[in-house]
């Protein structure tokens, strides 16, 4: 079930709640002053690009019978 993101009308709060898709538009009680005056909010999903460094030949997943390793950067996953 996915987390989606709350907000309560009544006292301002937000929260998270792992909810099921189809009960995702449900007034859902607020846990900080119990109204449910509450509104899913818009939530933004971060995508980019990796930061981490370059892995070193042999610490990458690929098929067993590659045999890239033996050179390196000759699959491109190193």
């Amino acid at each position: 079930m996915p987390f989606y993101e709350f907000m309560c009308e009544h006292c301002g709060h937000s929260f998270e709640k792992m909810t099921s898709i189809s009960d995702r538009d449900a007034k859902t009680q607020c846990p900080s002053c119990g109204s449910r005056k509450t509104g899913r909010k818009l939530s933004a999903v971060g995508v980019g690009k990796s930061t981490s460094p370059t892995a070193s030949p042999g610490s990458h997943a690929h098929p067993a019978a590659c045999s890239c390793c033996r050179n390196v950067n000759s699959c491109g996953m190193n």
